[in-house]
């Protein structure tokens, strides 16, 4: 059963799908996991993908809209804050704290892509997430940045600037595509196969990055601080072809025990967004995981 409700963030009102188990009695509390989407992400993307396959499992399974994306409040629109978001998913566990559905004490919180990065960020300051599983992810977007995903990134800060400033003087917010137009590296090759085809299942998805989001995205890295997650135990699962399995495995070296590295043969960054014959083993896995952990 899904439930559509809403919660605030920081004074926005967040937009949420709330996933219960059918066989869940009405007395009985059940482990429960906030799912988290890639970078520019909807609740209907991954997070649905996800959170459909862990309430077959048993699981209160938790997507929302982040601040400024979907069906959420927050202005400008699509602006990619990596601190926002780490805001927005605690205030997402606060939530299922106060459902009579959810065993508090066993909360764990699963990160797709940006939010593989997100997600055990927030866990090292928020210890009422009790584990955090990763799929394909995306934890230093630092690096991402200063590797030249979106060009030179010296010019990028300029440019950011200027947006900034010509907004605060009553321009227009601007943006830039988030999956850019014109060929590009394979990994945003294999992007566009997922978000501008009919495998993204949501039709109001934006193709869009606010500008100056590139200065807060350069700022992040869940690296920093990984270390400091244990005692919580962290899983990171990748595809051995994923184009972004070096983050994966940057995180592990970085991280303190408990921590598991699993490679699943064959799969690349985007086939764990919606692909069944990664999706499946990559859920299975998890489920595994917590029922060892929570």
């Amino acid at each position: 059963m899904r439930q559509d409700i809403t919660f605030l963030s920081d004074g926005r009102k967040l937009a949420g799908h709330l996933y219960l188990p059918d066989d869940r009695a009405a007395d009985q509390r059940r482990p429960a996991v906030v799912v988290v989407g890639a970078s520019s992400g909807t609740k209907e993307q991954t997070p649905a993908e996800y959170s459909q396959r862990l309430v077959k499992l048993g699981y209160v399974a938790f997507a929302f809209d982040h601040s400024t994306y979907g069906e959420s409040e927050g202005t400008p629109r699509s602006d990619e804050n990596p601190f926002a978001k780490s805001e927005d998913i605690k205030n997402a566990v606060t939530f299922l704290t106060s459902r009579e559905e959810v065993d508090r004490n066993r909360i764990a919180a699963l990160g797709v892509c940006g939010g593989g990065g997100f997600a055990p960020y927030t866990a090292v300051a928020d210890r009422r997430i009790k584990a955090v599983a990763t799929v394909s992810g995306l934890p230093d977007l630092r690096s991402t940045l200063t590797d030249g995903f979106a060009g030179d990134w010296h010019d990028l800060m300029t440019y950011a600037q200027g947006a900034r400033e010509a907004y605060a003087a009553g321009g227009d917010a601007q943006y830039v595509p988030f999956m850019p137009p014109g060929e590009q590296s394979d990994w945003v090759e294999n992007g566009k196969q997922y978000y501008l085809t009919d495998r993204n299942p949501d039709p109001n998805w934006k193709n869009e990055t606010l500008v100056w989001s590139f200065d807060k995205m350069l700022q992040f890295s869940a690296l920093d601080i990984i270390q400091l997650l244990a005692p919580t135990p962290l899983l990171l699962i990748a595809g051995s072809q994923a184009e972004t399995l070096g983050q994966s495995q940057a995180a592990y070296e970085k991280a303190d025990e408990p921590k598991e590295l699993h490679l699943i043969d064959g799969g690349t960054h985007f086939d764990f967004y919606d692909k069944p014959e990664y999706v499946g083993p990559a859920v299975a896995k998890i489920d595994s995981f917590l029922r060892t952990h929570l």
